[in-house]
């Protein structure tokens, strides 16, 4: 929510030279075909201290820590899994649909971004996945660069060509914390990536992650139980697709035995079937067999492996069939009680066929009778976004899907792909004739998702709200008017959404129904939206029901199991711009005994033309001791039809006076504050009590700056230098509890503050000081992150009364991360983050060897670098890369992230060989002798 635009994050290592080249995220089998992710511009772009999630090698993973990792505490999810409702199927759309066949999503988030990628922005135009009532688990899926990739390595070449990014991915690809909160609220398991393949990775193997401690112990595997813990996502989406050479088979009892660690780390985990156990080779059964069983379950100590499969593409009725036969007779024989839907997910392409015939009868191929006959999944579905300008025709550099006024298409898209070919879960039966050509689809073969998986819901208790907060805005609104009138991403943010997108009950006209955005929300470009823009009431977007109004409309809204007493209440704030009418409202009520009925409950007068947000309270008392099983609204028209009718609703709340009104949160404090870039971070204690606490807002001067439920926060762009910082609790009945303030003013602190780190080991720090400085001045240096150096350097030093620099001596000149933090007398601290001066390359160190002659080079775990060269007899030796075959696809190097895994060893009859090391910097290593 910005006043500032971003810099390339200053606690990252630059490159001398920028570099192109290849790397791709897509892959077959398991091959999500959408859009590249380009940076973000302008106002948008990457704040110089903006945390962003980063991947990791097993190497990273092997010695992970929280303190040494960059931005980990801003990292994490703290919103705990919530408990779904039990099944209803009265209230669903299609009631034959059983809530035993599962779903799994896989799919990027926010876009699909490989660097950069951030928790919460300033940018309305990423993708915010808005359906989580279909799916069970959401695993992320696209892969992101590791920790310390320079941001210039993604340049033009390697943002127009898959196959020309030369930087390196991790095989561990962590959720994005702000989409785990998300899908906490929704009952969602939250699932890491882990990829290896022949072309994506590079160096990478699964050898790496299972090698065994000295104890027998994987120290991987221990790391990523610890790691999910800590970051707060559910278990790993396995994908193991290498080849050339294959998995060797005398690997794959240790792999079982990792698996089987993440498992007795309470850990989630499903396997791509993509392994054959007796040869390794990477091949796909489509169904459970003796050969595959055993990634599944250890029949002889009875245990678990992993917890279910995703089957490939191209499973149909006699894969299915053989794989309920098989779980028949291997319960039998076992003890176990495998049901085909806990553990089998016949997976779908959704990337690649999007919209298609093809994709049509891939899911129709899964069904009998209509009805799935086993649980499903999906790789690509953010393709509604990710791959519009593909399906426009468009290629680099044209980037609509970044674009604001395009979003209007990608919800339609994502609506299309969900809810099914008209929009409206209730009617799944495609179209005749393409209606959707406008936004680059087609409803002629896809069904919707919501065509074979029954919704789902939390809404339990006696407490809800909902404010219609899809997680991004234009703008964000607080009781109805502007607070910060920047745009914004943040799906820690996002309200549980409406169950049904759109199921509308009448006999007359359908009206429109959207997320209005305000007036920044340009849909100029169609017809389909024609209701004056409001705007939200609190966040980023209200509901809005619109058009001719001609027949009585029943909007199912949430599908809900809410207990119902004499102290229940239900408030809708609402907003009707157009003429006063006839027109009447309700709050309709499904309650569980007699679900065939809707109870309508008046809102007073709401035919009448409102002067912005009013909030009416409606009594439910007279319902007491009932369930409430879904609610939504009802409009009619009176009399007569009524054109251009027009109803926002802003905020619904049902409570019952239970919801405790959240204290204010103690420890409220300001720990960098970076006055020469407008950035901030904060902290505070947190009330751990979800049931009480439902998020944090953040506001200076009463300028919204975000919100999340945590206890650290980081504010991109500072509205303003001096003021009050206040965090705001959010109660269980979506109330404000009491505030914690803190007073600040960044005018009476330093500012200009530069660092001059030198190759001698000096470093200098000169300051501006603000007017009336009195005092002395302290300076402290602490080194921050992947240390390089066996300690964290800590340094401080104090300046007398009116002095501008100060010079550390013997600091080290390897590129480790710093913060200088300078605080004036009586004034306030603010810091700045940047890197020492990288004049050394570290050798290669890791526990080479020979046999016979070929020498075997386990993988690099320094976190810095860039090419490894290998000399034999003075000569360079040349390397194969991925993506690039024969002689052009050879360097005399191997290049980090791109060379091929099998090129760490080779035959050599060389009399002398040694190694290499160069850094992102430019700096080579001395050499180390392998053979002399």
């Amino acid at each position: 929510m910005a006043l500032t635009g971003g810099k390339k994050a200053a606690v990252r290592k630059w490159t001398a030279v920028a570099l192109t080249a290849s790397m791709l995220v897509t892959m077959m089998p398991l091959a999500a075909y959408a859009g590249d992710t380009w940076p973000f511009k302008g106002e948008s772009a990457h704040g110089s201290n903006q945390p962003s999630v980063h991947g990791y090698t097993s190497g990273q993973i092997a010695n992970w820590s929280p303190a040494t990792d960059p931005y980990a505490q801003k990292l994490r999810s703290k919103v705990p899994l919530q408990n779904r409702i039990l099944p209803f199927a009265s209230t669903q759309a299609k009631p034959t649909l059983s809530t035993n066949v599962k779903m799994m999503n896989v799919a990027g988030d926010y876009g699909n971004a490989f660097i950069e990628n951030a928790p919460y922005t300033n940018k309305f135009a990423q993708y915010h996945f808005n359906f989580w009532q279909y799916i069970d688990y959401y695993s992320y899926w696209h892969g992101t660069a590791s920790a310390y990739t320079p941001p210039e390595y993604y340049d033009n070449l390697a943002q127009s060509d898959w196959q020309q990014k030369w930087f390196e991915f991790g095989m561990l690809n962590i959720p994005n914390p702000t989409y785990t909160d998300a899908a906490h609220k929704n009952g969602v398991l939250s699932l890491a990536g882990v990829f290896f393949s022949n072309n994506d990775r590079g160096q990478q193997t699964y050898k790496q992650m299972i090698v065994k401690d000295g104890s027998g112990n994987f120290p991987v595997a221990q790391k990523m139980i610890e790691m999910a813990a800590y970051f707060g996502y559910d278990g790993y989406f396995m994908n193991q697709e290498e080849l050339s050479p294959n998995v060797a088979t005398a690997d794959i009892p240790a792999y079982i035995e990792f698996l089987k660690v993440l498992q007795s780390g309470g850990l989630y985990v499903q396997w791509y079937d993509s392994l054959s156990t007796s040869t390794g080779a990477n091949t796909f059964a489509r169904t459970f067999n003796n050969n595959n069983i055993s990634m599944l379950h250890d029949k002889v100590n009875h245990q678990a492996v992993t917890n279910s499969f995703f089957f490939d593409y191209g499973v149909g009725n006699t894969q299915i069939t053989s794989a309920s036969s098989y779980l028949a007779s291997y319960n039998a024989a076992n003890g176990t009680a495998y049901t085909i839907f806990d553990i089998g997910f016949a997976g779908l392409e959704a990337g690649r066929d999007r919209f298609s015939s093809a994709q049509g009868t891939a899911l129709s191929s899964k069904l009998s009778s209509g009805l799935p006959r086993l649980s499903l999944a999906t790789l690509g579905a953010d393709f509604v976004h990710a791959g519009l300008d593909e399906d426009m025709g468009q290629s680099w550099p044209v980037s609509h899907r970044s674009e604001n006024n395009y979003q209007w298409m990608t919800n339609v898209r994502d609506q299309l792909w969900w809810s099914g070919p008209n929009l409206n879960p209730k009617n799944t039966t495609v179209s005749a004739a393409n209606t959707a050509a406008d936004v680059y689809a087609d409803n002629r073969y896809w069904p919707g998702i919501a065509s074979v998986i029954a919704e789902r819901s939390v809404i339990g208790s006696t407490n809800f709200y909902t404010n219609f907060n899809t997680g991004h805005g234009l703008s964000y609104y607080k009781d109805g008017a502007v607070s910060s009138n920047s745009e914004w991403s943040n799906m820690s943010l996002q309200d549980v959404p409406v169950t049904w997108q759109w199921w509308q009950d009448t006999t007359g006209n359908r009206l429109t129904v959207d997320y209005d955005y305000g007036t920044k929300y340009d849909f100029s470009a169609t017809q389909r939206y024609q209701y004056e823009k409001l705007g939200g009431y609190k966040g980023g977007s209200s509901l809005v029901l619109n058009g001719n109004l001609n027949a009585e409309n029943f909007l199912r809204l949430f599908k809900t199991d809410l207990s119902v007493n004499a102290n229940s209440k239900l408030s809708i704030t609402y907003n009707k711009p157009s003429a006063n009418d006839a027109s009447a409202a309700y709050i309709g009520l499904i309650f569980k005994d007699n679900p065939s009925q809707v109870v309508k409950v008046a809102i007073p007068n709401a035919g009448n033309k409102t002067n912005g947000w009013i909030t009416q309270q409606l009594e439910l008392g007279a319902y007491a001791g009932k369930s409430l099983a879904a609610f939504g609204l009802v409009v009619a028209p009176g009399s007569s039809a009524i054109a251009g009718y027009q109803l926002n609703v802003g905020q619904i709340r049902i409570f019952d006076g239970s919801a405790i009104k959240p204290a204010a949160p103690s420890g409220l404090a300001i720990t960098e504050a970076f006055v020469d870039t407008g950035e901030m971070n904060i902290k505070w204690n947190m009330d751990t009590d979800y049931s009480k606490v439902k998020q944090y807002d953040i506001y200076i001067n009463d300028v919204y700056v975000g919100g999340k439920y945590d206890e650290v926060f980081y504010i991109k762009a500072l509205p303003s230098t001096a003021g009050t910082l206040k965090v705001v609790p959010i109660g269980a009945d979506g109330l404000e509890g009491f505030a914690a303030t803190l007073p600040f003013n960044l005018n009476a602190a330093a500012s200009g503050i530069s660092v001059n780190s030198q190759e001698n080991g000096q470093l200098s720090v000169s300051w501006v000081n603000p007017p009336n400085a009195a005092g002395n001045t302290t300076v402290s240096l602490r080194s921050l992150n992947w240390i390089m150096t066996a300690q964290p350097i800590v340094a401080q030093q104090t300046a007398a009364a009116g002095a501008t620099s100060v010079t550390f001596s013997n600091m080290p000149i390897n590129g480790d991360d710093f913060l200088v933090t300078v605080t004036t007398g009586g004034g306030s601290s603010v810091s700045k983050s940047g890197h020492f001066i990288d004049k050394i390359a570290e050798p290669y160190s890791e526990q080479w060897s020979w046999n016979g002659n070929t020498l075997n080079l386990p993988m690099p775990n320094t976190r810095d670098w860039r090419y490894m060269y290998v000399y034999e007899n003075g000569v360079a030796k040349s390397f194969p890369v991925t993506y690039i075959s024969g002689s052009a696809g050879s360097f005399a190097k191997i290049i980090r992230g791109r060379t091929t895994k099998a090129s760490l060893s080779f035959t050599s009859t060389a009399a002398t060989v040694y190694i290499v090391m160069e850094d992102y910097a430019g700096n080579k290593s001395q050499p180390l002798y392998v053979r002399s």
